[in-house]
């Protein structure tokens, strides 16, 4: 595997703020990885998650992602990268109520220039939606709603998908049959990288765990299928990279 994503000693400070949101961060993510970065409020993982994606700029040190360095794009240049290689899934769908869900996972698609009809079907049948695609958002579930915002976030063929809480606006199944989908796409080939604050969450689903507390990486553990499946193992672990 090659690193997809790389920051380098990255730092981000808001205008008036004494100390960094992000403090000195550097790391790698690799292709093909499923990676949660988890961590308090205000603990900085959020922050991380929009560098990554090109929604904020850091105020020192380089995020690159596929090589490209972000911090050489210009706005135009930024939204045309996010365009092509990021999908973004939020805590709160962010559908547009006055399209159907069909409309709302074929936009990106628009604004690219492409006519992306049939890949949104197969997204709507991949992911278990197929009979709401002409329903308005209103009409929906919470499950659906995020759904559908993941079909949206893959339309493009996104190089990377990042994911933010997407489980917190969910009931425990919704949010189990999300989980069990990202982990299916991650088996795919598709590189996700999710911000949580759930320990359990994240040490059950992904591969690899990182803990990030007051703007630093406290703890970046890779667990094995058996740490992921044992429940006394999930506990400590959980409550190592909660601490």
């Amino acid at each position: 595997m090659s690193a997809l994503v790389r920051l380098t000693d990255v730092t981000k400070v808001y205008q008036g703020g004494l100390t960094g949101a992000l403090n000195g961060v550097s790391l790698t993510v690799e292709k093909g990885e499923f990676t949660a970065i988890m961590g308090p409020s205000g603990s900085g993982k959020s922050t991380l998650l929009n560098l990554v994606a090109g929604l904020d700029w850091p105020t020192s040190g380089r995020v690159a992602v596929g090589g490209t360095d972000l911090g050489t794009l210009g706005e135009a240049g930024l939204a045309r990268f996010r365009r092509n290689h990021i999908g973004f899934v939020f805590q709160f769908f962010y559908l547009l109520p006055n399209l159907t869900a069909l409309e709302n996972v074929l936009l990106p698609a628009q604004l690219k220039g492409t006519v992306a009809t049939a890949r949104a079907r197969e997204l709507f049948e991949q992911l278990g939606i197929d009979d709401v695609a002409d329903r308005y958002p209103a009409r929906l579930s919470g499950g659906q709603q995020q759904r559908v915002a993941i079909a949206r976030a893959l339309i493009n063929q996104p190089t990377l998908l990042l994911a933010d809480e997407p489980t917190g606006a969910l009931d425990t199944h919704s949010g189990a049959h999300v989980m069990d989908l990202l982990v299916q796409l991650q088996r795919a080939g598709q590189t996700v990288l999710l911000v949580t604050h759930d320990a359990k969450l994240a040490t059950r689903h992904a591969a690899r765990v990182i803990s990030v507390r007051d703007g630093k990486i406290v703890d970046d553990a890779t667990l094995d299928t058996a740490e992921r499946a044992a429940p006394e193992v999930l506990r400590v672990r959980s409550e190592e990279v909660s601490r």
